[in-house]
């Protein structure tokens, strides 16, 4: 999953976001660590649960912010958090439905995962970003202008 938010780190830019979608465990932070790393943030790229979003400069351009949405209820709060949509790249986890309105494009990833009695055992008793490698499916899909003819 690394690699793949590395890969995407190169055709993002200021203003983009990217809403990230799936169960605990498969792989949104551990996504956008190597989109940080791509992109040169500094600070630790961790999952921002409790305090909702950080926000880390990079020596690539503009600054990567990254929100953990799962703890909120309401879509004002998120917009309580008075972001810089525009000046950086932001990524949120467990944005899906709460994004609605902020930006006339985002990029949409689902990641989905094996369950049940073919997942690893005693995966729950993991940290989500220490599960181990397994076979994960994602779909990325461009919605709005920013992503008419982009090849990703």
């Amino acid at each position: 999953m690394g690699e793949l938010g590395a890969r995407l780190a190169a055709v993002l830019r200021a203003g983009d976001l990217v809403v990230l979608t799936g169960p605990l465990g498969a792989g949104k932070t551990t996504m956008t660590r190597g989109l940080g790393a791509a992109l040169g943030a500094r600070g630790q790229v961790s999952s921002p649960t409790f305090v909702l979003a950080r926000t880390h400069p990079t020596t690539a351009g503009p600054d990567l912010v990254h929100v953990d949405a799962y703890r909120l209820s309401d879509p004002v709060e998120l917009d309580d958090l008075d972001l810089d949509w525009d000046g950086a790249i932001v990524v949120v986890e467990w944005g899906r439905g709460m994004v609605d309105g902020i930006s006339d494009s985002l990029l949409d990833v689902e990641i989905s995962r094996a369950t049940g009695a073919e997942t690893v055992p005693a995966v729950d008793d993991l940290d989500p970003d220490d599960v181990p490698d397994e076979p994960r499916r994602v779909v990325v899909t461009g919605a709005g202008p920013r992503w008419d003819g982009v090849v990703l």
